[in-house]
């Protein structure tokens, strides 16, 4: 079986003003550089075989720290990015209602048969980034994988791996944290939740400078 650290990025520019990204191609702030640096920390010693991440800048950056602090080559693997948001993308949830509200409000009830207009479908999307998940377990069948993706992504992954209607993504798993750590165990007939939204800097704390 493979065991899975499944981590979404460091905080980006848009994290501030809470701005759905998807597809945008959104860098990191120094915070998020600094939290990759801190997941590098961790990857040290975490027994790691291979670090995998999505073709996004802010993905690309934060697993780079990784690799590099373990001594592997970055995968990159288009499957593995966010959700494209369509006509949300850039936008503020208070911005979204302004625009359409009633489009909105459905995605609210039903963030899957009703997803963002102009948006990637949530069913789509999981079978792209399992899909890419399984391929791994054939490859790493012993292994510690790091994946470095993205929130609404890893949602639906969970939810689906273990069996939980796609639909309840914002119910069951309402956050996950920049670099926070989110461990399963998987085989192509069988998965395991281990660990779910672990905080980086609790693991690796910022040491002050004098």
């Amino acid at each position: 079986m493979t065991q899975f650290v499944l981590v979404r990025h460091g905080e980006t520019e848009w994290h501030a003003e809470n701005r759905y990204a998807g597809i945008s191609d959104i860098s990191l702030t120094a915070r998020g550089l600094e939290q990759a640096q801190q997941l590098a920390a961790w990857a040290e010693t975490a027994g790691l075989a291979a670090v995998w991440t999505s073709t996004l800048t802010r993905a690309q950056l934060t697993a780079t720290a990784c690799a590099d602090a373990i001594g592997v080559r970055l995968h990159v693997d288009e499957r593995l990015r966010e959700l494209d948001f369509g006509q949300a993308e850039g936008l503020t949830r208070a911005e979204m209602h302004e625009q359409f509200p009633e489009a909105l409000q459905a995605f609210r009830a039903d963030p899957v048969t009703d997803h963002l207009p102009g948006g990637e479908d949530p069913t789509e999307a999981v079978r792209r980034f399992t899909g890419c998940l399984y391929d791994l377990v054939d490859q790493y069948p012993d292994d510690r994988v790091l994946v470095v993706a993205h929130t609404t992504a890893i949602r639906l992954a969970l939810c689906e791996l273990i069996g939980v209607p796609l639909r309840d993504y914002r119910r069951i798993f309402p956050s996950v944290g920049n670099c926070a750590l989110t461990e399963i165990r998987l085989t192509r007939e069988d998965a395991a939740l281990l660990e779910f939204n672990t905080p980086i800097e609790t693991i690796n704390p910022v040491q002050e400078t004098a």
